[in-house]
This record gives C-alpha cells, structure tokens and sequence, in this order.
C-alpha cells in the first residue's frame, strides 16, 4: 500500500468533513435518545462509503475520456468559483 497516499487522501476528506453539514446532522440524528448511536453511525458511514465509490467511480470513468491534468483544472476552477460565490452571496 502506498502510505503516503492514504495518508494525503485521509487527511484531505477527514479536514473537508470536519464541521460541514454532514457532520451536523449525523450528530443531530445521534442526539435523539431514541435512536441507537450504533444505527446512526452504522448509516452514516454507509452513507459516505458510497458516495465516496460514486466520486471514485466517476473519476475512473472520467479519466478514460478527459485528460488528467484537464480534469485538475475543471476541479481547481470548480472550487474557485463556488469559492467567489460563497463570499459574494454572504
């Protein structure tokens, strides 16, 4: 295995989910005293398991037609935009 990988693709997607509405909820669901804090983990990791596989999936299929470093580039201007957005719309 390639631990550095890992270790940059654990750490990115561990900060990106700190604190975003994922969290917030899964912790609201996990506030109900009647609801198993099992159930909930159990379902909200399902849930980023595969939403992670369709990101993975997506990026496979993505690269067969579309260049990497292309790809890079729609990623980069992507987050900039939603970025400038984001500070104007606040």
């Amino acid at each position: 295995m390639e631990w550095k990988v890992f270790i940059t693709i654990f750490v990115t997607v561990f900060l990106a989910e700190l604190g975003d509405k994922t969290q917030l909820a899964t912790m609201l669901f996990s506030a109900d005293k009647a609801v198993s804090k099992y159930l909930v983990f159990l379902a909200a990791s399902s849930a980023l398991i595969v939403a992670t596989a369709i990101g993975v999936l997506a990026g496979s299929f993505l690269t067969e037609y579309i260049n990497e470093k292309v790809l890079h580039y729609i990623a980069g201007t992507g987050f900039i935009v939603i970025g400038v957005y984001t500070l104007f719309s606040a």
